[in-house]
């Protein structure tokens, strides 16, 4: 269970996870009680329909939080430069050179932090989550692509510009499928161990063994997702259980080059993906184990995500209390 901080402020922050498909906002606590959740769907806006629409979520939040609200926190899948607060470049939205920090503290009328997604979710499980206690945590968060975030040596590691941590777009195969949105590699990590990659996965199985409970109910209609294919998985449904070993097989080549080059102590594995749990994981562990050096394969731990789907909300959430209400008296 994630560990909490002690409740020491008054006043909540919202925290919003904005992803590829989906957006999260969720009135959060000194004590990371989540009191409200706004959720919205952000597949196909355009910018100024995405940007109304993450105004229209905290307002949604900040209107039903207990207590006053004191600043937003945005985890949003975008490069960002931290010096200005630009959002530079997203591969998944239609986000490109946007002072989304600037934009939001004047349409909100209160502070207002940002950072990539994925540093958001590393941030709340390595400080109160499944990384509690390590000085250096890996995540990677498994939705639409597949985000990165860096926890080294007991802090948040952005790169030169703030564009470290792009860990799902590693090629783990030259020859692999072309990878999604403005990416121009192929056979990355995220092309081959995302939410799309099962679900890309799922429909060539059910192609080859149609008379199966997921067959049937293609055939009957209902739309291929990546939620379907682990609710059949978890059923029993052996094409989407072989789907999720290929996944999973091919996130663990990723999470061996992870292990060979950082060799952290653990490596947190959520979005919405993860609710594949250990169908996904072990073969993940498996495939690592193989392939990494030692003593990095033997000393890692990989594990799920503590606050689950959530972390990258709850992460927004850290981030803008510290930055603008620091908790423990000091910025990141």
């Amino acid at each position: 269970m994630p560990q909490v901080p002690p409740s020491a402020d008054s006043g909540c922050v919202v925290g919003v996870d904005l992803g590829g498909t989906k957006l999260l906002a969720g009135a959060v606590g000194p004590d990371l009680a989540v009191h409200h959740r706004a959720l919205r769907q952000a597949l196909g806006l355009d910018q100024a329909a995405l940007l109304d629409t993450c105004a229209a979520a905290v307002e949604e939040a900040r209107d039903v939080a207990r207590g006053e609200v004191v600043a937003v926190g945005f985890g949003i899948p975008c490069t960002i430069d931290r010096r200005t607060g630009v959002a530079v470049y997203s591969t998944h939205l239609p986000i490109v050179d946007v002072p989304f920090a600037a934009l939001m503290s004047e349409r909100l009328g209160l502070p207002v932090a940002v950072d990539n997604d994925a540093t958001c979710a590393v941030l709340a499980e390595a400080r109160y989550g499944a990384g509690r206690g390590c000085s250096n945590v890996l995540m990677l968060t498994l939705g639409t692509g597949i985000g990165g975030g860096l926890f080294l040596d007991g802090r948040l590691f952005r790169g030169a510009s703030g564009a470290a941590g792009e860990m799902g777009h590693m090629v783990i195969d030259a020859d692999g499928p072309p990878c999604q949105g403005a990416c121009p590699n192929r056979g990355c990590l995220e092309a081959l161990a995302s939410g799309s990659a099962l679900v890309r996965e799922a429909a060539l199985r059910v192609g080859r063994e149609p008379d199966t409970p997921l067959g049937r109910a293609m055939e009957e209609g209902v739309a291929l997702t990546g939620p379907l294919v682990t609710e059949f998985a978890h059923d029993g449904d052996p094409v989407a259980r072989g789907a999720l070993t290929v996944v999973g097989r091919n996130l663990g080549v990723g999470l061996a080059n992870l292990v060979n080059i950082f060799e952290p102590e653990v490596i947190v594995i959520g979005g919405g993906v993860i609710a594949a749990g250990e169908m996904l994981l072990e073969p993940a562990r498996e495939e690592m184990h193989q392939r990494a050096l030692t003593p990095g394969r033997d000393t890692v731990r990989v594990e799920a995500a503590a606050f689950g789907a959530e972390a990258g909300m709850i992460g927004a959430a850290v981030l803008a209390r510290e930055d603008v209400a620091p908790m423990d008296g000091g910025r990141l």
